[in-house]
């Protein structure tokens, strides 16, 4: 049985050794406009291993381009008829539609897609002092996802924010938005950090069977050209 999916670029695949572990939760993680999104769209687009599958994305910051996706296939059409879009505009809705994952979720499903697990979360936050249990429902929602990727074998894909870490005295310090909540329920974290003159690298920062390591790259209109060293 195939354990991994293709990730849809070459870069990608390289630092994973193949693509996306099947009955795990993925997190890329890094600053707004770093490219987390764009990575999500091109295993959508390219992975040979979605051929006839159904994709779940659950949208939170209205992150999804139509204009973008175009861009990097022709196939933009057929892909999307079966694609299952879930917008939730509230932390409330955001565990609602978790919750229905468990019924919409069956074999013909290649692969679920969370952009962002920080959007909502961090709104809910905003109001509301009741922080243990805000941070207990994120945990609850995040069991769902790594449930049914292990119980049905199939990739969860997760994109997260970054912040500022004032309180570590180290410039430049950030820290991923849900901390130790997401770090746990992600058997692999991938970190996308952003250079000056468009350089971008991704670094592969926790993985059950891989080393840390990382690869450069560029957005393109295409999608993603790897960078040699």
């Amino acid at each position: 049985m195939e354990t991994r999916i293709g990730a849809g670029c070459d870069a990608m695949d390289w630092l994973l050794e193949g693509g996306y572990e099947k009955d795990v939760l993925t997190t890329i993680y890094g600053p707004p406009g770093a490219g987390k999104t764009n990575f999500l769209l091109l295993t959508m687009a390219n992975s040979p291993d979605l051929a006839g599958k159904k994709i779940v994305y659950i949208d939170t910051e209205g992150n999804f381009s139509l204009s973008r996706f175009k861009q990097l296939t022709s196939d933009h059409k057929e892909i999307l008829k079966r694609t299952i879009f879930l917008k939730p505009t509230t932390f409330e809705e955001q565990r609602k539609a978790f919750e229905k994952l468990r019924k919409i979720v069956t074999a013909r499903v290649g692969v679920i897609i969370l952009d962002s697990a920080a959007m909502l979360y961090r709104l809910e936050l905003g109001k509301t002092k009741d922080i243990y249990n805000v941070n207990r429902e994120l945990g609850l929602q995040l069991s769902y996802l790594t449930e049914i990727a292990r119980k049905k074998n199939i990739p969860v894909l997760v994109t997260n924010q970054v912040y500022a870490d004032i309180d570590s005295g180290v410039d430049g310090r950030t820290k991923m938005v849900g901390g130790d909540i997401l770090r746990y329920a992600s058997k692999c974290l991938i970190e996308i950090k952003r250079f000056a003159g468009g350089k971008r690298a991704a670094v592969l920062q926790k993985h059950r069977s891989l080393p840390e390591k990382s690869v450069e790259f560029v957005i393109t209109d295409d999608g993603v050209e790897q960078v040699e060293k």
